[in-house]
């Protein structure tokens, strides 16, 4: 027996019991069927009839059912208190024995019995299509019954021999097919009476003889299986069921339907597919089925087999397909667009100058669809054809003033507006005599840039601060410094060491309030109160923390140590309530053993909250995804059909795909990156051919992968309907190290990239819009590998936020300012000993 035989007949079983139990479909509703007996019309125009009740209230309107979607095993009602209609389970369900398995392990005696049960206890029960569960104690197996069908249409073939089934196409097949069907039914009705009764099968039986072709089946299982509204009889339409032959139609303007929902709101997919007889209909998206995931956004397929998707967001974007079950070359594609409010931010907040200097105030919007930016300076629009001085740029994102005067000072404010939305932000701009400076001067000139916009770096010589607009050093924090909650060294000198050398491996900004950065030698790490620009506290960890990730939506910093050099006690540990900075800070010991990389998505400023993430254990063929919130396994994801061994991930939120780079080793040369689908937790398949690192943009629509051998970079787009676009691949001479993303400055929305190499002394970058390369040449000789053991980026490249214009990278003994504005080296910094730990303090 085929697998989609045994399926369909359960499908179509559920389709029976929806009919005979009052489950009414909507389309049910428009006509009554005519193969219905007299009995179930009546039945049938009951339950209309209560279904179209409407109930007026005092107010004069009125309450009705029509709209509201219940879920199966419970009905709509009006409350008599709030007159207001509501689901309710099903008090009772109809005494037909139609014994099913349920998820939970129990045996119901029906569907009604089923869906009841789950709609009472309040959780997802479905059922289990297990045919020893369902068959048990019958002498009629579904094998056997597929027999029974293959013998009577191999008969009426036989009856049948001026046709053949022979050289035809599959048109002429499924016509063929419909007319043996036919002709077997008008045969088997003896009568002529257009049903087929139980003593009619029973006497075929015994004229021809057929009691031992049928194996344990009779031809009275016919009733039993397919006749779906219980009246004893099999109509026509029934039989053509119970052959599959169904005449489906879908009409050409809706083959490709486009929804477009605003993020948070639901939206309900409804399949097109018409024909005389509704089979199940089964859903798609990416090629996984949906129908038999208990999935938690899509949870309810209603009683016209439509989708429904609660709280939409930019993960649900995407193609999803329906098409009846059985009939998969008929389908229809419904494209799934999600909008998004603007969210905008600008900087800087509040600026003070002196009249003569320039002005910049910066303002980035992120939107579905591109929102447009517009100014108004205290509440007025700004008009730049008026003024020679005023300029907008990079479509609006910046408005720039050349010389500034007392009359502009003012409250600028940033408008970003959409088809859904708007939001709204002021820059304030103070134009004051150096002489007469106010608390805002005071405050954008001194804390401003001795606080915040500057790099951390950390090398053998301590800790340096980095203001790079004037490349100069703000502060040098020495390795005989002492920690204030301690009044340890800051790097304690080793036993047999003639100098005090310190060792760095991570570090990250937590809110700009604190710096974190591990010590592996030391098996701690240091947190920095920027504010103070001093060492606070030491916090003990396992040995050689290697790895520190600060997962904002949870305020907690990831530390990923591997217990000796050879990574033969690897451990994870999390840091909760970084950004409080307490003196006595308590660890949490994730659960999982063998853990030896994990991956945390990023935020932006649409998406500010991420709930999950994923632990990689680099010698098995699987990921494991946990809540952030609980440290809890949610679900492993296996990559065995792949051989794919997980090295790197990236991530997207417009559609939710996460991109996972393929280890390789000697045995295993690289592979294609594979792709997950988040909605579904599915494995979809390869990013085409692509290999090599992962990374993506800021706001989720670029992915660029490098491949550190053959030094190809590839260049894809994430579009606003989740489709992923190949822009272009460029193969450069270069073995690719670490990339970084900075905003453009000519164009909103876009970026450039900064690249690196592991042995060359070049820096490569790239403006994505065009694809345009140029490099940066001779800034010195990287780090050596034996130097720099805790990650392959031996030269580290960073930028300095959403509005920074600056980016810093490290060589053997210095580091390079580079001006991502003007594309030039800004200055060296020298006597800066390996100084691959950098983090970036100010604006994001």
């Amino acid at each position: 027996m085929k697998l989609r035989s045994f399926r369909s007949f359960f499908f179509l079983l559920e389709i029976y019991l929806s009919t005979t139990l009052g489950w009414v479909h909507s389309e049910s509703s428009k006509s009554i069927p005519s193969d219905m007996g007299e009995l179930q019309k009546k039945e049938f125009r009951s339950l209309e009839v209560a279904r179209r009740k409407v109930y007026f209230v005092h107010d004069g309107l009125h309450v009705s059912c029509e709209n509201k979607h219940c879920g199966r095993g419970s009905r709509c009602i009006v409350n008599e208190e709030t007159q207001m209609p509501e689901c309710q389970c099903l008090e009772a369900c109809k005494s037909t024995y139609m014994p099913i398995c349920g998820s939970d392990g129990k045996f119901y005696e029906n569907h009604c019995e089923l869906h009841r049960s789950s709609c009472l206890q309040k959780k997802k029960i479905y059922i289990v299509h297990s045919k020893d569960c369902f068959f048990k104690g019958d002498t009629c197996t579904m094998a056997d019954y597929n027999h029974l069908k293959h013998i009577l249409l191999d008969l009426q073939v036989q009856r049948e021999t001026q046709h053949s089934m022979l050289d035809l196409d599959s048109s002429s097949q499924k016509h063929f097919q419909h007319f043996l069907v036919e002709s077997l039914f008008k045969y088997l009705d003896y009568n002529s009476n257009g049903l087929l009764s139980n003593s009619e099968l029973t006497q075929l039986m015994k004229e021809q003889s057929l009691e031992n072709d049928f194996l344990g089946c009779s031809l009275e299982d016919l009733l039993r299986f397919d006749d779906y509204n219980n009246d004893g009889y099999l109509s026509l339409q029934e039989f053509y069921t119970t052959f599959q032959v169904v005449d489906l139609s879908l009409p050409e303007e809706q083959k490709i339907i486009v929804t477009t929902v605003t993020v948070g709101l639901s939206t309900v997919l409804t399949c097109g597919i018409q024909g005389d007889l509704r089979l199940p209909i089964i859903w798609e998206r990416n090629g996984v089925i949906l129908n038999f995931l208990d999935l938690e956004d899509i949870n309810d397929f209603g009683e016209d087999d439509s989708l429904y998707i609660t709280k939409v967001t930019t993960l649900h974007m995407g193609n999803y397909t329906c098409h009846a079950y059985g009939y998969e070359e008929l389908y229809q594609t419904h494209i799934l667009q999600v909008n998004v409010p603007p969210v905008i931010r600008v900087y800087p907040e509040t600026q003070a100058q002196e009249p003569g200097f320039s002005a910049s105030l910066k303002c980035h919007a992120e939107g579905i669809p591109t929102p447009r930016i517009t100014w108004l300076k205290n509440g007025m629009d700004v008009e730049p054809k008026l003024s020679k001085l005023l300029s907008l740029i990079a479509n609006g994102s910046e408005l720039h003033i050349n010389s500034v005067r007392y009359e502009d000072t003012g409250a600028y404010t940033c408008i970003a507006k959409n088809e859904v939305g708007v939001d709204e932000d002021i820059s304030s701009l103070f134009i004051e005599d150096s002489a007469r400076k106010t608390l805002a001067n005071i405050l954008w000139r001194e804390e401003g840039l001795s606080v915040g916009n500057v790099f951390y770096v950390f090398s053998n010589d301590g800790i340096t601060i980095i203001q790079p607009a004037d490349c100069e050093i703000r502060r040098h924090i020495k390795p005989s410094e002492k920690i204030l909650a301690s009044y340890e060294e800051i790097c304690p000198q080793m036993e047999g060491e003639t100098t005090i050398s310190c060792q760095w491996a991570s570090a990250v900004n937590v809110r700009n309030r604190y710096v974190y950065v591990a010590q592996p030698v030391q098996s701690r790490i240091l947190i920095i109160d920027v504010q103070t620009q001093k060492v606070q506290q030491a916090i003990g960890v396992d040995s050689l923390p290697a790895k520190l990730l600060y997962d904002k939506s949870h305020d907690q910093v990831w530390v990923l140590s591997w217990g000796d050099m050879q990574k033969s006690q690897l451990s994870l540990q999390v840091i909760p309530e970084a950004s409080e900075g307490e003196s006595q800070q308590h660890i949490i010991r994730v659960p999982f053993e063998g853990v030896d990389d994990f991956f945390i998505p990023p935020t932006n400023l649409i998406i500010n909250h991420i709930r999950f993430g994923f632990l990689l254990n680099k010698s098995n063929l699987t990921v494991h995804k946990i809540d952030l919130e609980t440290m809890m396994l949610v679900k492993t994801i296996s990559f065995h059909n792949y051989s794919c061994i997980p090295h790197a991930m990236a991530y997207t939120h417009l559609g939710g795909y996460f991109f996972v780079q393929c280890k390789k080793n000697q045995t295993t040369p690289a592979s294609s990156q594979v792709v997950i689908d988040s909605v579904t937790d599915t494995v979809i398949g390869t990013n085409g051919d692509i290999k090599g690192v992962p990374h993506m943009s800021p706001d989720g629509h670029f992915l660029v992968s490098t491949d550190e051998d053959n030094g190809r970079l590839h260049v894809q787009a994430i579009t606003t309907q989740g489709e992923i676009q190949l822009l272009y691949d460029l193969q450069t001479d270069m073995h690719l190290c670490d990339l970084v993303f900075q905003p453009s400055f000519t164009e909103s929305n876009q970026y450039y990239i900064y690249a690196t190499s592991l042995f060359q002394t070049d820096l490569l970058f790239m403006e994505l819009s065009t694809g345009r390369v140029d490099k940066l040449k001779n800034l010195k000789e990287p780090i050596l590998a034996q130097d720099w053991p805790w990650d392959r980026n031996t030269r580290i490249v960073k930028d300095s936020g959403l509005f920074g214009q600056y980016l810093i990278t490290s060589a053997k003994e210095s580091l390079f300012l580079i001006n991502g504005l003007q594309k030039t080296l800004r200055c060296e910094v020298s006597g800066i000993k390996r100084g691959n730990t950098v983090v970036w303090i100010g604006e994001v």
